[in-house]
């Protein structure tokens, strides 16, 4: 039971394709000419219309002419998006030089590509977008024509409060991006998780199913093979030429050496203790088995009860998982680990615990989530428990997908180590099958 490396399923940030992001600019385009014919014709403010439209009509021939000389619905590299993002910016920040900076109530515009870049493309380029913004920002406060007002009743507003306008400008691109871009990236830590664990109990699955797949060749292969030993038997007695008769001799030995080992896997099979049902104890020796040569002693404790001890279907989702908290208490082991199990008539119960350095404190009530993780380095002091990461996360899935609870504490003091607790309603672990549900 080994750990998923991380780096075999962290997938890199999807590209935004350039079709959404024209959309984005025809959305632009199309709300700055409302906006415009709007103050110039409904409120009749004097506003620069001609650098304005130029502004807008050289937006929506860029838009057409990428329409037209590129397929829409493939995706950017990051920098190109990032360009058109950029461009976006610079665009806003003329027509704001011609409609009074941020006097504009639509200066606040400069946050959207910034938080759009925030939630696809790279840090880097998000914090090339923001320094833009804000760099835009800042000569509208210095550069810029009169807002469009009433001749008769201008507007004038004092400099502390342009200053106000800018710096929530400047706060809100930094705190906005920094909001989506986490958010975004845990929505894809946890997706790419969710496809690790799918990928890791397929393959369960499969090692499980092979059984199965080698009765039922040892049931097809059996009638073949016996008709072949038969033949080969009459035709050696039949024969008289030493050379051909050796020849038939070895096809009839091998062909009952084929029989004798489809014969053995036929029994195997059909015993039903490995493969179909087993009880709690054998489940925890099969999943202690591969880490007993590690140099840590693992007491496996197992409490008597009045009710007959539990039998549930083999399930690859419940060995992995079991097997994965297992080696992570191993790993951080100094000299035991250990396995204790006990039952009763409604619950069932594993406690896996060690004997090293524990959980740190900020660690404890994060466990589970995926890509959390604090390897010991050379110059770390190793009070502290590292490495539970995607392997915890993938294992607590599959065994809460059986209807298992898991918790992880540290021993009380002044024991060190970590307690990890595996509880199970009974029904749910005898009657549990590999593709099971989640547990609500």
């Amino acid at each position: 039971m080994t750990d998923v490396a991380t780096s075999d399923f962290r997938q890199p940030r999807s590209n935004v394709r350039l079709d959404t992001i024209l959309r984005l600019r025809w959305l632009a385009a199309l709300g700055q000419l409302v906006a415009i014919f709007v103050v110039a014709q409904g409120l009749e403010f004097d506003v620069p219309i001609v650098p304005c439209v130029c502004i807008i009509a050289f937006s929506a021939l860029l838009n057409l002419g990428l329409q037209i000389a590129f397929n829409p619905m493939q995706r950017l590299e990051p920098p190109h998006a990032a360009a058109l993002l950029a461009l976006n910016i610079v665009e806003l920040a003329a027509l704001l030089y011609f409609t009074g900076g941020l006097q504009n109530p639509f200066s606040f515009l400069f946050l959207a590509p910034v938080l759009i870049s925030a939630t696809v493309l790279p840090v880097r380029l998000t914090i090339a977008l923001g320094c833009l913004a804000v760099a835009c920002a800042s000569a509208l406060f210095f550069y810029h024509l009169p807002l469009p007002w009433d001749a008769d009743d201008p507007l004038v507003l004092p400099p502390i409060y342009l200053l106000g306008v800018w710096l929530s400008i400047l706060l809100a691109i930094g705190v906005t991006s920094l909001y989506a871009f986490q958010v975004t990236e845990e929505a894809r830590q946890l997706s790419d998780a969710l496809a690790a664990t799918e990928l890791v109990l397929t393959r369960e699955q499969h090692l499980t199913q092979l059984d199965g797949l080698a009765a039922a060749a040892a049931h097809e292969l059996g009638t073949p093979l016996s008709t072949i030993f038969l033949i080969s038997r009459e035709l050696e007695k039949t024969v008289h030429d030493p050379n051909l008769a050796g020849d038939l001799k070895t096809l009839r030995e091998q062909a009952q050496r084929c029989r004798d080992i489809l014969s053995k896997i036929a029994q195997l099979s059909s015993t039903g203790a490995p493969f179909d049902n087993m009880k709690l104890s054998t489940l925890i020796e099969e999943a202690v088995a591969p880490h007993r040569d590690f140099g840590v002693n693992i007491k496996v404790r197992l409490a008597v009860a009045a009710t007959p001890e539990p039998i549930g279907a083999r399930n690859p989702a419940i060995l992995y998982g079991v097997g994965n908290i297992l080696e992570n208490a191993v790993d951080f082991a100094h000299q035991s680990v250990e396995v204790n199990a006990w039952w009763n008539a409604e619950t069932v119960e594993i406690v896996i615990s060690d004997d090293g350095p524990g959980i740190a404190p900020d660690m404890l009530k994060r466990i589970g989530e995926p890509y959390l993780s604090r390897r010991r380095g050379a110059d770390e002091a190793q009070n502290a428990r590292g490495g539970l990461g995607l392997g915890v996360f993938i294992a607590r899935t599959l065994l809460q997908r059986t209807g298992a609870k898991v918790s992880f504490t540290n021993r009380v003091f002044p024991d060190h180590g970590a307690v990890a607790q595996i509880v199970w309603p009974r029904e749910r672990f005898e009657g549990t099958a590999p593709d099971g549900e989640s547990a609500s």
